[in-house]
């Protein structure tokens, strides 16, 4: 979950060419986590009613703009080889991100507590990630001039609490990301004889497991819930990451999103959902361990945008789509995101 119009993508770093066989890049840029704002609808928040789902994810990510601590874009690095003066280059990020992401839910009543009890798996596929790709761009990666469909982490939720009233849903979730995407590590000869050890540049995994808790609100004006008001707090907790001294901070992103259903035809068996949406999410405490760069340094990004639907009641199925702009960040890639999703209940 970290979690996604063209089907084949290519991840290019330019002008980070030859940028290990000198030292370290001065990007200024942070670790990400697996949970991305721009992924889920806006109802999918909440737990659903009894009954087991399937649902399809594919998600778009694309930026052409890397950013400082300062919300500024980075148009250039220096590579210091250790003495002298250091060596400034232009840095031309292009990044195209495809995820796509098979889910399984089941959801069922605890009549005695009058709660609903879920549970979800979700792996994914994707032809990178934006961890890797942020990684190569920061110099700690190498060269990616074209990148292949892989497996990458996946997102399992084995608690997922819901209570529905007649103008209100509440939902707690917890899941974890476990590290099944391709990740490795390789090691690059500096000058003088000596090593470093780097990611590399064409991982789809992240290299780390992550915790998260989710809690969710939707409020209804109408008993009928055509309209829903929703918001949603989720918090990642990493742990350290595979082959370095190093664990990501913890992230935080708050989702909201007002969804409305029309009908399109008089019995109802056909309905648009329309409303706005946006997210966001910043890093709330520092990198750890004597591999983090800058740990003081936090990221953050902030995006807004909307979600258009059908839902066949008939057939209990849905289609989505939704996009979303990232209009500040800071430390990390700023770009556009597009989902489509298609869900059924069996």
């Amino acid at each position: 979950m970290t979690m996604k119009g063209t089907r084949t993508q290519k991840l290019m770093t330019a002008a980070l060419a030859g940028v290990l066989a000198f030292g370290a890049v001065v990007a200024e840029a942070a670790e990400i986590g697996h949970y991305s704002g721009g992924f889920l609808n806006i109802r999918d928040f909440l737990v659903p009613e009894p009954g087991i789902y399937g649902g399809v994810y594919n998600y778009m990510y694309g930026t052409r703009r890397l950013n400082d601590r300062n919300g500024d874009k980075i148009s250039s690095v220096t590579i210091n080889p250790g003495r002298g003066p250091g060596v400034t280059l232009g840095v031309d990020v292009s990044v195209d991100l495809y995820v796509l992401a098979p889910s399984l839910i089941y959801v069922a009543d605890v009549k005695p507590l009058g709660i609903k009890y879920g549970a979800l798996i979700s792996p994914t596929f994707a032809n990178a990630s934006l961890e890797g790709a942020l990684s190569t761009a920061r110099g700690r990666g190498g060269k990616a001039e074209s990148s292949s469909f892989d497996v990458g982490d996946m997102l399992v939720q084995p608690l997922w609490l819901g209570k529905t009233l007649d103008h209100w849903d509440f939902a707690l979730a917890y899941g974890f990301y476990a590290p099944l995407g391709k990740y490795d590590t390789d090691t690059v000869t500096l000058p003088r004889g000596a090593t470093v050890k780097v990611e590399s540049a064409d991982n789809i995994g992240f290299g780390f497991w992550t915790h998260q808790i989710q809690g969710a609100a939707a409020w209804y004006p109408w008993a009928d819930k055509r309209m829903a008001i929703v918001t949603a707090l989720t918090d990642e907790i990493h742990t350290e990451k595979d082959g370095f001294d190093l664990t990501p901070g913890d992230s935080l992103t708050f989702n909201w999103g007002i969804s409305q259903y029309l009908p399109l035809k008089a019995d109802h068996t056909l309905l648009l959902e329309v409303g706005p949406a946006g997210y966001d999410s910043w890093q709330i405490t520092d990198d750890s361990g004597s591999d983090a760069d800058d740990p003081g340094v936090h990221d953050e990004v902030h995006a807004a945008g909307g979600q258009v639907g059908l839902a066949y009641p008939p057939w209990h199925t849905a289609m989505t789509m939704h996009g979303f702009y990232e209009f500040a960040a800071e430390d990390r890639f700023q770009g556009s995101s597009f989902g489509v999703s298609i869900a059924k209940k069996f």
